[in-house]
């Protein structure tokens, strides 16, 4: 088992990342907590059809991954500056997949969803992410049994619910690079995709994912189908993070056919 300090953003946390961090100062910090991850395989043709023609999707031995994340977000502030309650915390949920442009290894987001108004325009204005209204709400017990209701409320994007309980089963692991939660997981950048149709890069720093196996119960589910995704019948596997120290560096555009 991992000593307790992974889950605080130490140094020297780069020595883990497929490549460095950047030499540029990061700009942004934000705190993840009581996050489920929650992967199901999609067949690739599927997923072509959605996403960008200019993002390559990965995929998992020839296998294509969708993910819905809540959590709720705490500390979020930009460099040198305190956190303000009101617009530093707040609970989000997020539909991914997964993409690799130039070599490097990424998320690409459907959507965003958080109950936080002003940082829906903040994060739409400035790093070109689909983030959208919404009204969560969220529960934590101290034996990190969580629930989560989620409605979207915005007219820029199709209506969508997500409603589930979940909790962690066992003790926290690092991920094995070559393993599935290590693919699923140890991603260092996002891309997004302006009006333009401009492709971007955001990269991000964190520690070792701290895993732990979860079980959840999803009674609602309709952010797939917001998208047009088809909900799998298999299984999705679950995973439980209670907390996440995450920099962000500004937004760097990519040179496409390099």
């Amino acid at each position: 088992m991992p000593s307790g300090n992974q889950e605080e953003y130490g140094s020297p946390v780069d020595m883990h990342r497929p490549y460095p961090i950047p030499k540029r100062p990061w700009v942004m910090h934000q705190t993840w907590n009581d996050i489920l991850l929650a992967h199901w395989p999609i067949p690739v043709k599927e997923l072509q059809a959605i996403v960008p023609v200019y993002l390559p999707l990965d995929t998992y031995e020839g296998q294509a991954w969708v993910s819905i994340v809540p959590c709720w977000m705490s500390g979020v502030r930009p460099r040198f500056m305190p956190s303000i309650p009101y617009l530093s915390q707040f609970p989000q949920i997020n539909l991914r997949t997964y993409v690799t442009l130039d070599g490097k290894p990424g998320v690409y987001f459907f959507s965003l969803d958080a109950d936080q108004s002003i940082m829906v325009e903040l994060a739409r204005l400035s790093f070109h992410l689909p983030y959208f209204r919404t009204t969560i709400q969220y529960k934590s017990d101290e034996q990190h049994h969580v629930s989560y209701y989620s409605v979207r409320r915005d007219s820029r994007a199709n209506s969508a619910q997500f409603q589930a309980t979940y909790r962690p089963i066992d003790d926290v692991n690092i991920s094995d690079p070559g393993s599935l939660e290590y693919w699923l997981t140890e991603r260092y950048c996002l891309y997004s995709i302006d009006k333009k149709g401009r492709v971007y890069r955001g990269e991000i720093d964190h520690c070792r994912w701290p895993l732990q196996p979860a079980e959840a119960e999803i009674e609602i589910n309709s952010f797939f189908s917001s998208f047009g995704i088809q909900v799998p019948q298999s299984k999705p596997l679950f995973h439980f993070a209670k907390r996440l120290h995450v920099h962000a560096w500004l937004l760097e555009a990519c040179l496409l056919g390099n």
